[in-house]
């Protein structure tokens, strides 16, 4: 059931929500989904550890799967979901989507959401030259690296994802997504 099943009021969206290892954006990110009403984690195992260190965790537990062949793919083939959040994503994990390798189950995620066209937004952590972000225990400031801002703007070409860079834009890509 796809949005028009949601406009009859029959069902709630179904949002698969992956967390990689990133910090920055990742309360706010966590602040969106909570608000959201049919949210289901996913984490890798560096996004799993930066929970840990920022101390934060999802409303429900993440699933983990350590395989890179992750049985949730199963789901997006089956319409589980209406939409793919990666939120925050990594610059690793942008590049990754980018030039198609699936070795994580976030990336794997990313490349099967894809392939059974369910709309993916992704708000990626490197979105400017230079970042002020809140660290786990303290302000920092990061400069992104030319080759992830490239990697950033060759993600907005792919057909059927929205990037997004910040929280507030993420809120609205989820909203307008859930509308179609």
């Amino acid at each position: 059931m796809g949005a028009e099943a949601r406009m009859e009021g029959k069902t709630m969206a179904k949002i698969a929500w992956g967390i990689t290892g990133a910090g920055h954006f990742l309360r706010e990110s966590l602040e969106v989904a909570a608000a959201l009403p049919d949210v289901e984690y996913f984490a890798s195992e560096a996004g799993m550890e930066v929970l840990k260190i920022y101390g934060v965790t999802p409303p429900t537990p993440p699933r983990i799967d350590r395989s890179a062949s992750t049985l949730a793919c199963r789901a997006f083939s089956a319409g589980a979901y209406d939409l793919l959040v990666i939120a925050p994503a990594t610059s690793n994990s942008v590049a990754k989507f980018v030039y198609g390798i699936s070795d994580t189950m976030i990336t794997t995620l990313f490349a099967q959401a894809g392939k059974c066209r369910v709309p993916i937004v992704v708000l990626p952590t490197d979105v400017e030259e230079v970042i002020d972000t809140m660290g786990a225990t303290k302000p920092m400031r990061l400069y992104a690296r030319p080759v992830d801002l490239e990697n950033m703007e060759k993600l907005k070409k792919f057909r059927g994802v929205k990037v997004v860079t910040t929280p507030a834009e993420l809120s609205a890509a989820i909203a307008e997504a859930l509308s179609r």
